[in-house]
């Protein structure tokens, strides 16, 4: 058990912070008040002059597959011999030992959605987790948050001599499983049990089926304006629910963005323009979208920006125009909603798993220290 007293609370749900205490007791947040008194054998840390914030938390990563230093033989974010392939998970592949996790949590960075890269039109689920611990089983906030799909330029690259080597090609992979997954699961119900009429087991089927069920969303990577109109489209025809990651050309189209009410991830945009695609890439798009109506997070896309830059990151945006209370929420409880997590983590409420960073500045600024950081209660930094 902690106790927190005076510090001066970001909670990400008031947009002007206050000063109070917060109590930590068996991994969550037991109170938060004036004055709290401090139950016997509590531990106390005065925050007296310093700030306190949500953990924060990145919607979009590949945190624990691709690896610090380990070079190309080391990844494991990109299966390059299926282009489509939903029946791989993000828990099978993840290194707990991976360094960046370790940088990421003392960066403040306490949740994280991690999972496949976006060379496949299918890539299989992402999962969210804490980032202490030396078990993934130990760490899972959210053991399948999305089904990873990839639009544009990456599936083209990496399959443009074997399958796929145009956005029509992409778009028809992508709609071709769905259908079959759709007709297995309906041969699947109409077999009502009776094993000598079901379909013959098919994997991949049956990892579309929670994303068919709405159980899960399509997580789709797409940077130009055409390619998220594309994944929308195809959300739509299936009748799908879908996330949009990167959305680097989502401000030449805000007005239907904020119409598809999607969650939107932004980013990376710490980074050298590297592709086509990424021609239109500007700190604007997240100010942008929230001034419009949507529901932004920032992301890093780990390893492209290190985790622990996501702060910055947000810090980037404001300097570009969004609203710090924007970009606060774009690091919270934003970016815990777009993974499906906010009832556990991303706001500083009571109830909520006692994931909170004690810093001695804004962590938008370069200059910040981090001074505390807690994972369920339990002090990490």
């Amino acid at each position: 058990m902690l106790i927190i007293k005076n510090g001066h609370i970001h909670d990400a749900v008031r947009p002007e912070a206050y000063t109070a205490d917060i109590l930590l007791q068996d991994g969550k947040i037991a109170a938060i008040g004036e004055h709290l008194a401090v139950p016997s054998g509590c531990e106390t840390l005065d925050a007296a002059g310093l700030d306190v914030w949500p953990g924060f938390v990145d919607a979009h990563t590949h945190i624990g597959l691709d690896g610090y230093g380990i070079g190309y033989e080391g990844r494991d974010y990109n299966e390059m011999n299926d282009i489509c392939c939903p029946q791989l998970r993000a828990i099978d592949g993840i290194n707990p030992l991976d360094p960046t996790l370790k940088s990421a949590r003392e960066a403040g960075v306490t949740t994280v959605c991690t999972g496949p890269g976006s060379a496949n039109v299918l890539g299989g689920t992402f999962t969210a987790i804490k980032t202490v611990g030396s078990c993934v089983d130990d760490m899972i906030v959210k053991a399948e948050v999305a089904m990873k799909c990839a639009f544009g330029e990456n599936p083209k690259r990496c399959y443009q001599n074997k399958c796929d080597s145009t956005r029509m090609s992409t778009a028809a992979i992508l709609r071709r499983a769905l259908f079959e997954a759709r007709d297995y699961m309906a041969r699947k119900e109409a077999a009502g049990g009776d094993m000598t009429k079901m379909p013959k087991f098919d994997m991949k089927l049956e990892a579309l089926i929670p994303v068919l069920e709405k159980k899960i969303p399509l997580k789709a990577h797409a940077h130009q304006a055409n390619d998220i109109l594309t994944a929308l489209r195809i959300a739509r025809e299936f009748g799908v629910d879908i996330t949009l990651e990167h959305v680097t050309e989502g401000h030449l189209i805000a007005d239907k963005l904020a119409q598809a009410h999607v969650p939107l991830a932004v980013g990376p945009t710490l980074t050298h323009a590297t592709k086509f695609e990424l021609q239109n890439k500007t700190w604007q798009t997240p100010g942008v979208l929230a001034k419009a109506g949507c529901d932004v997070s920032i992301i890093t896309d780990n390893s492209v920006i290190p985790q622990q830059y996501l702060p910055l990151c947000a810090g980037m945006a404001v300097k570009a125009g969004m609203d710090s209370f924007d970009a606060l929420r774009a690091i919270t409880i934003n970016a815990a909603r777009h993974a499906g997590v906010a009832d556990r983590v991303g706001s500083l409420e009571v109830g909520k798993d006692a994931d909170v960073v004690v810093t001695d500045g804004c962590p938008f600024e370069v200059f910040h220290t981090v001074k505390a950081v807690f994972i369920d209660s339990d002090r990490v930094l």
